[in-house]
């Protein structure tokens, strides 16, 4: 039987992670994932070059609280001896649960510089930065990687046994090529593949937006674990949805408006608690809040309003100005569907009980 952060593997439960995502997957929002049901968190995906020279911007990434554990740091680079260094640093200074290779990120300005995604294009360097990594450090080595850099090069088993044979011990697999970006669909029958071809556990990751597409990724694909990233955002709740389906319980409803705004501010406190600068936090915290009210009745005024904001009680006050109007048309506590809102229209409850 496996331990430490393994051990999320054994027995009957499908672990839930939340994926690494720029800009997103910051402490606050990992730990509202995890108390909404996320097994298994990840970093934001964090330079190997900048933990080296211990820049200052880059190492405040790598803070967690130990709440958040099982938690892994997920780090990118071309170098494998810098990965090294970096994977070594990580252990002792912060001391995660795991190591995470990213190996999938899409971005040019990453993969101009050979990193994320840029590595599927040179599988022995891929297998290098691994081994490297291993060597540097006693913790679970992980790799993140998509079906290849474009078509032409798609072969997710491939790189995959790559990964394995190099020394990964769970391998995610988003399967997109980096030529697809975010379009189209994640090819869940790859992940299938995949997870036929390895010995080690297989998490899938793609187009995973509601609870019930949790379960079905599961079914489809025999994945040991199941990663959700676009389909959290304004959205922790979707753990709890996905517990619940992969468990065989009753999912329970979306959020009414009002439980919606609660989370969301929250959210937005310990955001602006974590940060240094109050402002920046703040700032940076307007993608949230156009994610938390997408969809919302009229939401697109009160967006408009929420991306100027500067200060918290800006922030409070515009939400609660919403649910004043919410409330005197009665649906502020009405539970909403995920897929049911849309901006001028009034959830589905509201309307069949006026």
């Amino acid at each position: 039987m496996a331990t430490g952060y393994l051990s999320v593997f054994d027995g009957p439960r499908t672990p839930l992670f939340l994926a690494p995502q720029a800009g997103v997957s910051e402490s606050p929002f990992r730990r509202l994932c995890r108390a909404f049901g996320a097994d298994v968190v990840v970093s934001e995906f964090v330079s190997a070059e900048g933990i080296v020279r211990q820049n200052e911007r880059t190492l405040d990434y790598l803070r967690f609280d130990e709440v958040e554990r099982p938690i892994g740091v997920q780090i990118f680079g071309a170098d494998p001896e810098a990965m090294g260094d970096a994977a070594a640093f990580v252990t002792e200074a912060f001391g995660p649960d795991f190591v995470d290779i990213n190996f999938g990120c899409p971005v040019k300005k990453i993969v101009k510089r050979n990193g994320g995604s840029g590595c599927l294009r040179d599988l022995d360097l891929v297998e290098r930065i691994i081994r490297a990594v291993d060597d540097a450090t006693a913790l679970p080595v992980t790799a993140k990687i998509r079906s290849g850099f474009d078509q032409s090069s798609r072969d997710p088993v491939t790189i995959a046994l790559r990964c394995q044979d190099a020394g990964a011990q769970v391998v995610t697999l988003h399967p997109r090529t980096r030529a697809d970006m975010y379009s189209g669909f994640a090819r869940w029958d790859e992940i299938a593949a995949v997870v036929e071809a390895l010995e080690v556990p297989v998490v899938g990751n793609g187009d995973v937006r509601t609870g019930v597409d949790a379960l079905r990724m599961r079914e489809e694909t025999g994945c040991a674990g199941v990663m959700i990233a676009r389909g959290s955002h304004g959205d922790p709740w979707i753990f709890k949805q996905a517990r619940a389906a992969l468990d065989g319980a009753v999912i329970p409803p979306g959020p009414t408006v009002e439980e919606r705004f609660q989370v969301c501010l929250e959210h937005a406190r310990n955001a602006i608690a974590f940060e240094s600068e109050r402002h920046r936090a703040v700032r940076e915290f307007r993608k949230h809040l156009g994610w938390y009210t997408k969809g919302l009745p009229n939401g697109k005024s009160l967006r408009q309003e929420l991306f100027q904001v500067e200060t918290l009680e800006e922030m409070e006050g515009h939400l609660e100005r919403y649910l004043e109007e919410a409330r005197a048309r009665g649906w502020a506590d009405q539970p909403v569907d995920e897929g049911e809102l849309a901006d001028g229209v009034a959830p589905r409850a509201a309307v069949a009980s006026a």
